[in-house]
């Protein structure tokens, strides 16, 4: 099994990168599994209580849940993959089965800020965009997605998403092996990790 960890800031283009990769090759043989799914289980706490986590730092992440279920998939397990919902802040309480594939992405945020989660990736790409590109996508993305307001996004950018992003997620570029700038759609960066995907195919 080939493991890709694809990480980079919120709006850089992350989804749009794997969609393009996935857009290659038949379906059902390359598995993505999201970081979101992912998030801590909140049920002991209010909605209130809810809304005020900051959910761009590591420490929102189930990276132990995450890593054993990399794990179980490697041995060639399915696993119960946590579905969580961004209107509650909080898991639902339902699971979707996760059938181990020659070829797994892995995307989100923050999974290239966890040594112990980077070290089982066999390839590690960080997907770059500058900071208004991100801006304007993440505004596009919470407004019609996800129910919120524009000064609730406004806020929540310049409270947590800017600091985490320069604390815990612009630093993992250190860690990358390949980088894909996504101003603009980068055919050669792509073609490069689907060839690689091709040879494990």
């Amino acid at each position: 099994m080939l493991i890709i960890g694809i990480g980079g800031g919120t709006g850089s283009g992350k989804t749009t990168v794997v969609n393009q990769i996935l857009s290659e090759f038949p379906e059902g043989e390359v598995q993505v599994i999201s970081q979101d799914s992912y998030y801590k289980d909140t049920s002991h706490l209010t909605f209130e209580e809810r809304c005020k986590i900051n959910f761009d730092h590591p420490k929102s992440i189930d990276f132990e849940l995450l890593q054993s279920h990399l794990k179980a998939l490697k041995n060639g397990k399915h696993v119960n993959q946590p579905v969580y919902s961004f209107k509650t802040h909080n898991r639902t309480g339902e699971t979707t089965i996760t059938e181990p594939k020659k070829v797994v992405i892995v995307e989100g945020i923050l999974i290239l800020s966890d040594s112990e989660l980077r070290s089982l990736f066999d390839i590690k790409i960080f997907v770059h965009a500058d900071s208004d590109e991100r801006l304007m996508r993440r505004l596009k993305r919470d407004i019609a997605e996800r129910g919120r307001d524009l000064d609730e996004v406004l806020e929540r950018y310049q409270t947590t998403l800017k600091p985490m992003h320069q604390q815990f997620i612009e630093p993992m570029k250190e860690f990358a092996d390949i980088i894909i700038p996504n101003n603009h759609y980068n055919t050669v960066a792509v073609n490069v990790v689907k060839s690689i995907i091709n040879e494990q195919l």
